[in-house]
């Protein structure tokens, strides 16, 4: 893959103005209590890639309380969630602030719980008493581990299957050596009955993987997952909803380059177009993934499984622009980033089908089939059997 710096758009060479300590704290009134903690909580801030302007707005909050507490005489070791309800309402008189008689606005008093936040992490605060971990019910026991060791499937499946026989447990029992056939079958139809068939299909498998469980651990009969029911589907009866190519283009034509975000969703939109990507392979892809040398990609799929697959040119060219000119540094081998502080990597997959559900907004897309990441990967579906590609393929 050839790339050269001097062909990028000067507006992805992002210049970051640097700001130090002494800039935060120029001009901001004193601690009180908190002084001994406010350096650490503006370098957390700066690492984190927070504006001058922001940081200082977060120092002023922080300091505004610690004030707060010194004039009612709160010791720190005391400080509890009630305490920051009392100093958002109260009608400020404090010395140094300039509210002028009226309350904190709720803004004002985020940024104060998120300094309480940062506190509770050092232990100087008492983080309070924790709710109690949700009981797992005695069938349930061992799944977890169990689908994540021998299935290989994310966190976020397993919780989803969880929750769904958890529904089921009602009509099935607790009894799980006396499951049968009968009883799988009229439980699993009460539960999907009046629901999407795509919802059902989601439930049918988290069944017969609790069933497989159950059956590998001789806690129940072997091969009830047989008895679970199908949904019928007619596979092929027409194409996945898709989007025609010349829309395709003018979603991701729709990024805007004068911005880092526009740059880092321009990538993750052509990984999603011309690679056929899931959501998650974005969220999870690793610098360590890309081999520029070979021109390659290695994507874990489902089930752990590892897939190298070609980068072509332009979406390799999208992801060196990200990387070079638009991402911010942070202490993460994560590709794709947040471009807004804290900076850290995209939370889950409905983070990446909100870049696509935005970029179809932005292109003009009145009434797409649907909003999500895979709508692209079902568009390079339909495009590959277009061009006369396989079905295996």
């Amino acid at each position: 893959m050839t790339s050269s710096l001097a062909a990028m758009p000067a507006a992805v060479e992002v210049i970051m103005k640097s700001y130090d300590l002494d800039d935060v704290l120029r001009g901001l009134a004193p601690a009180g209590h908190v002084r001994p903690h406010i350096h650490g909580f503006i370098k957390g801030l700066m690492e984190a890639g927070y504006t001058l302007l922001s940081t200082r707005d977060y120092a002023r909050s922080a300091g505004h309380f610690g004030r707060w507490m010194g004039e009612i005489g709160l010791d720190l070791a005391l400080l509890q969630d009630r305490h920051i309800e009392e100093f958002g309402s109260h009608l400020c008189a404090c010395p140094g602030s300039t509210q002028g008689g009226r309350p904190p606005s709720r803004r004002y008093v985020q940024r104060v719980r998120y300094f309480v936040d940062h506190l509770r992490r050092l232990g100087v605060v008492s983080a309070g008493p924790r709710s109690p971990e949700p009981q797992v019910p005695e069938p349930l026991v061992g799944f977890r581990d169990w689908m994540l060791q021998h299935r290989g499937v994310t966190e976020r499946t397993v919780a989803r299957y969880e929750r769904m026989v958890s529904r089921m447990l009602p009509d099935l029992g607790d009894e799980t050596e006396d499951y049968d056939a009968a009883l799988v079958r009229r439980a699993v139809l009460d539960a999907v009955r009046g629901r999407s068939p795509a919802y059902a299909k989601t439930f049918i498998t988290a069944l017969r993987a609790f069933l497989r469980f159950l059956a590998t651990e001789d806690r129940c009969r072997p091969h009830l997952d047989r008895a679970v029911p199908t949904i019928p589907a007619w596979t092929l009866a027409s194409l996945p909803r898709h989007l025609e190519a010349d829309d395709v283009e003018r979603v991701i034509d729709s990024c805007d380059l004068d911005k880092p975000h526009g740059v880092r969703d321009r990538a993750v939109l052509l990984l999603l177009a011309r690679l056929g990507l899931r959501a998650g392979d974005i969220v999870d892809m690793r610098l360590r993934d890309i081999d520029w040398t070979s021109g390659t990609l290695k994507v874990r799929g489902k089930g752990r499984r590892e897939t190298v697959l070609p980068l072509p040119q332009e979406p390799g060219e999208a992801l060196l622009q990200y990387l070079v000119g638009a991402r911010p540094e942070a202490a993460t081998d994560r590709v794709f980033l947040c471009a807004n502080a804290p900076i850290r990597p995209l939370a889950t997959s409905a983070t990446v089908s909100g870049i696509v559900m935005l970029a179809l907004r932005r292109a003009g897309i009145a009434a797409p089939p649907s909003r999500g990441a895979h709508l692209l990967r079902h568009s390079a579906a339909v495009s590959m059997l277009r061009s006369g590609v396989s079905i295996d393929v």
